[in-house]
């Protein structure tokens, strides 16, 4: 059984009391997804991503953990692909306060979580079996256009999993392959969230989370190699400067 030093066991407790309320936290912000199902898609994802400004609220307030922003100014005044790394569950849900409204491509298993996964369902998320190849890119392309006349961003990780700081997934094809599909430009971000909110990490470090989005890249007059390699120097480069230690 793992021992805290003195110097961790306040993160731990403070840990403790933010998951506990998390798990008063969701449940009913689950029913009251399921209450929106006849608004408007939009409508709809304004009231249910009112439970992310909560947990970023809880997770300010509880564990000291904040996040700075820097490239807004970049974001296209039309919906776009953002294509950015992912180091942890914090960005899923911090997103949602920094970006307009937007969906997730997603596995869709996520979806059959009891309360976390209504409340996604019904977010309109863009779910797909990575497992069946061009099927699920085609999926992607059709899913995708639809939610981009909608007025819907997509969010896409290209690394398609969680990697700690410091390291580097690979770069799947299928956001840049979306977005050339689609003709929509593409927002590249980077952070360090893994530093402070650890992958599968129960202990949350206080501290201020940086975000930086780039440049929108013109997808027209790319293939998606090119595009998908474009996005992965400028996210890498960006992640070596905010996460030198790691």
């Amino acid at each position: 059984m793992r021992t805290y030093t003195d110097r961790e066991l306040p993160n731990f407790l403070r840990s403790v009391i933010f998951a506990l309320a998390l798990v008063l936290l969701t449940p009913p912000f689950s029913i009251l997804a399921l209450i929106t199902v006849l608004l408007p898609r939009q409508a709809r994802w304004r009231v249910i991503s009112g439970w992310s400004y909560c947990v970023m609220g809880l997770a300010r307030v509880l564990l000291g953990l904040t996040y700075r922003v820097e490239g807004l100014e970049h974001l296209p005044g039309s919906p776009a692909v953002i294509l950015s790394k992912h180091q942890s569950a914090w960005e899923t849900i911090a997103f949602q306060q920094i970006f307009p409204p937007h969906v997730h491509v997603l596995k869709k298993e996520l979806l059959w979580i009891p309360f976390f996964g209504w409340g996604l369902a019904l977010m309109s998320p863009i779910a797909i079996n990575r497992g069946k190849g061009m099927r699920s890119l085609r999926q992607m392309a059709e899913q995708g256009a639809t939610r981009l006349a909608q007025g819907f961003w997509i969010l896409v990780f290209p690394e398609g999993t969680r990697v700690p700081p410091g390291t580097k997934g690979t770069y799947r094809i299928g956001g840049a392959w979306l977005a050339v599909r689609t003709g929509a430009p593409v927002v590249p971000v980077a952070h360090n969230a893994g530093l402070y909110w650890g992958r599968n990490a129960f202990t949350k470090r206080p501290g201020e989370i940086r975000v930086v989005i780039g440049e929108a890249i013109d997808s027209d007059g790319q293939t998606p190699e090119m595009l998908n390699a474009k996005v992965e120097a400028w996210i890498e480069a960006q992640s070596k400067y905010l996460c030198p230690a790691a």
